[in-house]
């Protein structure tokens, strides 16, 4: 699992998604996204079958920042496998699956709410 360096350190809201990546803080990135307290990176999984517990390492390296962890499944809701629930339970996260655009949306509403969220996005077109 490689986690890229943050394209934008710190936390931004999402302008957009769709064409196979998002735009945030006047800058474009094409694939999937992991919004963590210490920045937005660019991150390797393309579809729901890449999201093991390796792929959440980052997050799981800063617990303490998070308390909701929203986690955009594509063009579908996909239900978390119970491995990765019970890790970020055991974490003290709140995790949430979603459809990218509602992961997208939440966590632009949480953010301006300043909440202690993280958002895991796999990119659509």
């Amino acid at each position: 699992m490689e986690i890229r360096d943050a394209h934008f350190p710190g936390r931004a809201p999402l302008d957009a998604y769709g064409n196979g990546g998002f735009r945030f803080a006047n800058m474009s990135h094409r694939g999937s996204i992991l919004c963590v307290p210490s920045g937005i990176y660019g991150w390797t999984p393309v579809s729901f079958a890449d999201l093991t517990l390796d792929a959440f390492a980052k997050v799981l390296e800063e617990p303490g920042d998070i308390e909701v962890l929203l986690v955009g499944t594509g063009t579908d809701l996909r239900p978390l496998p119970q491995e990765l629930k019970q890790a970020f339970r055991e974490a003290g996260i709140i995790s949430d699956a979603m459809s990218t655009g509602a992961a997208v949306r939440t966590f632009n509403v949480m953010l301006s709410e300043e909440r202690a969220v993280a958002a895991a996005l796999l990119a659509v077109e």
